[in-house]
This record gives C-alpha cells, structure tokens and sequence, in this order.
C-alpha cells in the first residue's frame, strides 16, 4: 500500500453507504497531464452525484465550494517533494483563483445572525437558533490533499476547495512539484477540466 496515499483513503463515506471513496489511478482520468513521467489528474466534483461518496450528505458546491480532486503518480526515478504544491483554478476569463485551506472553509461564509424565535410560554425568553455550518463538516479536512513526500511508483491524490462555481472550459495549474534529492522544481502542469480540452 501507499504510503504517500490520499489521507482518507479507506474511510466510508456515511453509515448509509457502504461504498469506500478511492480515487483511481491519474492515468484513468481524461483530465490529465504527464510530464517526465508525472502524471497529473484533476477532477472536478461539480455535482451532488459526485460528491455524495467523498463527502456523504455534504456538497460543497451549495456553498460556492468546488472540490477539486488531484490525483499525482509519479512514474519517475526521483521522490518528489509536496509541501510546496500549489493549485490554481483559472476561469475562462483567465481569472486565477487560490485554493483554500480546508481549516479555512469554516469562516467563508461570514458571520450569520441567530433566528429569534418566540418562546410559547409567557413567562419565557425568546429562544435563540443557530444553524450549524456545512463546512465545520470534518469530511472537508479529512479529504484534503495532505501528501508531502511521493516516493517512486507511488500515488498520492486529495482534494483542493476553490471559491468558485464549476465553468467550462477552465483549467488547472499545478506547479511547486520538486524533486527531493536536489530541490530542483518540475515544470509546471497546465490540466483542461473540459474532457474534450476545450478551453
């Protein structure tokens, strides 16, 4: 087994599913770049369909979150170095968006006002409701991209949240992939989300 795999790897996705989330190989995608003998996948989870195994009843898309999920073999005779990855969403405008942290999802959606509600009793205070957040969901974190080292012949893969809805005909770069013996950075991936790669 992996040992740089995707760190929730064998959990189930809800009492209700008995169906584990494991992401396939990067060549088993059509959204996929290779570059001496990287192979990069990414997949986004742009539906409640799609969603529902990783997340359970949780989509964070209903929440202006898209899950991005990336897939990383490395076909090569160096480990590579995660730490510094970083992914980008470009919209078809060529607007660039970051990725969030996944401890950061908690905070999106600003701060919410408590529903007053009126007691039945007479003599009673009102009584004060608060909805709890989606995106405290521990699925979020537990699901994010957490590998920092890929040894060869190894797969490491986990999601990545943007502030975005899902476009057609984005893309994704992913650069600050290095080689671990020498620090050297591998030339960046430039992945189209569409499968036909329509831009």
């Amino acid at each position: 087994m992996s040992i740089a795999l995707f760190s929730g790897f064998a959990v189930m996705a809800g009492a209700a599913d008995d169906t584990r989330f494991i992401p396939g190989s990067a060549a088993s995608y059509p959204t996929r770049q290779t570059n001496d003998k990287i192979t990069i996948a990414a997949v986004p989870f742009a539906s409640d369909d799609q969603t529902r195994i990783p997340f359970g009843k949780l989509d964070p898309n209903k929440y202006g979150i898209l899950p991005l999920l990336i897939v990383i073999q490395n076909d090569g005779s160096q480990a590579l170095r995660l730490e510094t990855i970083k992914v980008e969403y470009v919209a078809p405008d060529r607007s660039r968006i970051e990725a969030t942290p996944a401890k950061d999802l908690p905070f999106l959606s600003g701060l919410r006002l408590p529903t007053i509600q009126n007691n039945p009793l007479p003599t009673g205070s009102p009584r004060v409701s608060r909805k709890k957040n989606p995106l405290t969901d521990p699925q979020l974190d537990l699901r994010a991209f957490s590998a920092r080292m890929l040894p060869p012949g190894e797969k490491a893969s986990g999601f990545f949240y943007f502030q975005t809805v899902n476009h057609r005909g984005a893309k994704v770069y992913v650069t600050g992939l290095r080689e671990a013996s020498s620090g050297k950075e591998l030339f960046y991936f430039e992945i189209p989300l569409s499968e036909d790669g329509s831009r």
